[in-house]
């Protein structure tokens, strides 16, 4: 099942059903007014919804229309938590490296995660609105998880069955702020403004055999300005699986339904899956050459992120935004 949360000049939009195909959509007010809502109640909701979407990919759709990303918020506005880890050591690895520190040997059983801000989650096609271009601005292409409610203490073993959606992500950093926050001792704030999604959210069936072992098994494709600057495979390469991660979340605290959790920026050790951050592509012309050649994003700059199952399809839908200058 595909969901999607179209813009009604509301806070939190109107949830929607979407068609495998992309094509077409239905409004699923009749439902549940939000995506939140039926993440609340998703053992009765759901079945009802995945009702929608049978009726709709076989051309029977109630007052079906065309489906536009255009008007698509992120499918959560609004979260209770967006939680992000980093999941691809190889990716804290060379980024540590190129500025000469040591990876920490607890980076490889211990993940990294930070707590971003929820309260303003950016569609797939709104701009990246920033004050200055000198600020470093970068993408992070990643994968997210939704979930239902998670208790304290789950296990890896039983974290899985809490994932009710997947979205792609782009976790927009500000690099050249990162280095005074850090130095203050505790984590990111400024240098994370607001984190966009793709189109729709997907249950965890729709991505067929590529889900399995806690990972999403296809390529992630990163475009950069028309030009294709990474392409690496999600599955490999992620030193934790996403219930992993949410058994990390989760040890001290419980999760509620409706919190993301993203799995860091993917990354391939193979050099040939290019990148999906600036930072990365940075970090190996520093290791490489001494110095960093490549800019980060200026405004006027396209940013695309988008994955395919292995018929070629788009799963998700494209996250599509240019980086525009701010103006009060």
């Amino acid at each position: 099942m595909k969901l999607a949360t179209i813009k009604d000049g509301t806070r939190d939009g109107q949830l929607a059903v979407v068609a495998r195909d992309l094509k077409t959509a239905q409004l699923a007010d009749g439902v549940a007014p939000s995506l939140q809502a039926a993440l609340d109640d998703w053992n009765f909701i759901a079945p009802q919804l995945e009702e929608i979407y049978e009726r709709l990919n076989s051309g029977r759709g109630i007052n079906a229309f065309e489906f536009d990303t255009a008007r698509c918020m992120a499918p959560l506005p609004r979260a209770f938590q967006w939680a992000d880890g980093s999941a691809y050591v190889n990716h804290v690895e060379l980024v540590r490296k190129a500025r000469g520190a040591q990876l920490p040997e607890s980076f490889w059983h211990d993940p990294l995660m930070y707590q971003g801000g929820s309260d303003d989650l950016m569609g797939p096609t709104d701009d990246i609105v920033l004050i200055s271009d000198a600020w470093g601005i970068d993408f992070e292409s990643e994968v997210a998880v939704i979930t239902g409610d998670l208790p304290m203490g789950v296990t890896p073993d039983r974290a899985g069955d809490g994932i009710r959606l997947f979205m792609l992500v782009n976790d927009v950093s500000l690099r050249e702020l990162i280095p005074a926050e850090l130095a203050k001792g505790i984590g990111f704030f400024q240098s994370k403004p607001a984190t966009s999604f793709s189109p729709v959210a997907v249950t965890p069936d729709e991505l067929g055999e590529a889900w399995h072992d806690g990972k999403v098994h296809l390529p992630l494709r990163s475009t950069w300005n028309g030009v294709l600057v990474g392409q690496p495979n999600a599955g490999v390469d992620m030193v934790f699986s996403f219930p992993q991660l949410l058994t990390h979340l989760c040890k001290t605290r419980n999760a509620r339904a409706g919190s993301i959790l993203g799995s860091g920026t993917v990354s391939n050790k193979d050099p040939k899956k290019g990148f999906s951050c600036i930072a990365e592509k940075r970090a190996l012309e520093m290791i490489a050459e001494g110095e960093a050649k490549t800019s980060y994003m200026k405004f006027g700059d396209k940013i695309r992120i988008e994955m395919f199952d292995k018929n070629g399809k788009s799963i998700f839908g494209a996250i599509d935004q240019s980086v525009v200058e701010y103006h009060r």
